[in-house]
């Protein structure tokens, strides 16, 4: 009898253990069926196109944080979705009224998003919140995701452009590396020196630049391609003119030789354009053994042309929110923590390969400390030459027929420098051809 009694309180005992743990379970899940949930859309991998890690760290931490001063939200995202099939993925789920609350806007889709309504128009959101303050970023960061003076989307991060210096074929020409005022014709003459035949076989082997565009020579030259509205191009403008005169030089330094990455690769090319990205996946211990292994290199401003300043652009990844979401408050709220909250900002710095966009995190000795640590032999990223670079970044307009515009514009420019059609009147049909495209 006694074992029996034993037995039958261990019994109780077990029961109201499971019992526990069911209620437990079954209280759980109520909360979390109570609990608003936000959905976020996301890719995986890099917006910039370098090898990534943990491409997630950064939201993580951001949903982390949200949900502690949100006890009753939950917010989830689908994880797996490539950058290449992002595009896909956001319009079908657009398309079907069951996009995300807040999503990440890849730049080619922003002025699509945003002039058809899927985007909510965030100046009322800003203008009503004390604490979101514009000042606090930079400009040009913020200037991304404004459409017809209005602000449609946050930036996340940022990636200004520089030049890369191979600083060890410019020792051995005896050429010094050039410093942030350099100009065009600073440009040029180095090209020239290191353009040469190093060994006597009659085929040149050793250049001045690879991969510069006309693109880029036009903003470090002042132009302004668009009108604000665009309807209306200036590729016939006296600067424009420029621009072509010194890619049609570049050009024949290399006598019709047509500079490969390989060459760069090799350490046979002096400059490149580097993204901010670029520099910091390939400068540091591991990715640089593999990558860029054969000499030293750092980056510094692009040369600034004869009407214009030592400029470039900068492209910034984009968060925004959805037009049609039921919890704009919330949502609103997690876009400040992704791109505002200074302690996910400095995340990026260590989790991504872009910049953060607020100035404060950038210019901090963190970040100092950061963008020093693994950086071979005497580079040095110079913290007030990356401020200066993002904080004069030049933006790429905003209206809808951009991307095809420009499209239009580099097949035609691409015939005029190289020599396709004569150089007289050619931008003048240009223009036209493009107005004619913009006002249809």
């Amino acid at each position: 009898m006694h074992w029996f009694q034993k037995r039958k309180y261990q019994f109780w005992v077990w029961g109201i253990i499971v019992l526990i743990f069911v209620g437990s379970v079954l209280f759980y899940m109520v909360q979390q069926s109570q609990k608003h949930i936000l959905r976020v859309g996301i890719f995986a991998g890099s917006n910039w196109n370098v090898p990534a890690g943990d491409s997630y760290a950064v939201l993580d931490a951001a949903i982390q944080s949200f949900q502690e001063e949100h006890p009753e939200m939950s917010v989830r995202y689908v994880s797996g979705i490539k950058k290449e099939d992002y595009a896909e993925w956001l319009a079908e789920q657009i398309l079907q009224g069951t996009e995300p609350d807040v999503f990440f806007v890849l730049s080619d889709d922003f002025n699509l998003y945003a002039s058809i309504g899927a985007l909510e128009d965030l100046s009322v959101w800003e203008t009503e919140d004390t604490s979101f303050q514009e000042k606090d970023y930079y400009a040009p960061a913020i200037a991304y995701g404004t459409y017809n003076g209005k602000l449609y989307a946050l930036p996340f991060e940022s990636v200004p452009t520089l030049m890369f210096v191979n600083k060890t074929l410019l020792h051995k020409e005896k050429i010094p590396v050039p410093d942030n005022n350099w100009t065009w014709q600073d440009f040029v003459d180095i090209c020239r020196k290191v353009t040469k035949d190093t060994q006597e076989n009659g085929i040149l082997d050793q250049f001045g630049c690879y991969d510069y565009t006309w693109q880029q020579a036009a903003v470090s030259n002042g132009v302004q391609l668009f009108r604000t509205d665009g309807n209306f191009s200036y590729f016939a403008d006296p600067k424009m003119e420029e621009v072509v005169h010194f890619m049609m030089d570049l050009r024949a330094i290399n006598h019709g030789y047509n500079v490969t990455s390989r060459d760069f690769d090799m350490g046979k090319v002096a400059f490149r354009p580097f993204t901010f990205a670029e520099y910091r996946t390939y400068n540091p211990y591991p990715w640089r053994i593999k990558k860029y292994a054969a000499f030293e290199w750092d980056c510094i401003k692009m040369p600034a042309g004869p009407s214009g300043k030592n400029l470039s652009q900068a492209d910034t990844l984009l968060v925004g929110m959805s037009s049609r979401t039921k919890n704009k408050a919330l949502a609103w709220a997690l876009l400040k923590k992704l791109c505002g909250d200074p302690e996910i900002q400095k995340l990026i710095l260590s989790e991504s390969q872009g910049l953060p966009v607020r100035k404060d995190v950038v210019e901090s000795k963190d970040t100092r400390q950061i963008l020093l640590k693994d950086a071979p032999g005497d580079a040095r990223m110079d913290i007030s030459v990356l401020s200066e670079a993002m904080e004069d970044a030049v933006v790429m307009p905003k209206f809808r027929k951009y991307t095809a515009a420009m499209l239009m514009a580099d097949n035609g420019l691409r015939k005029i420098i190289e020599g396709e059609v004569p150089f007289n009147n050619a931008l003048n049909k240009l223009q036209k051809e493009i107005n004619a495209y913009l006002q249809y």
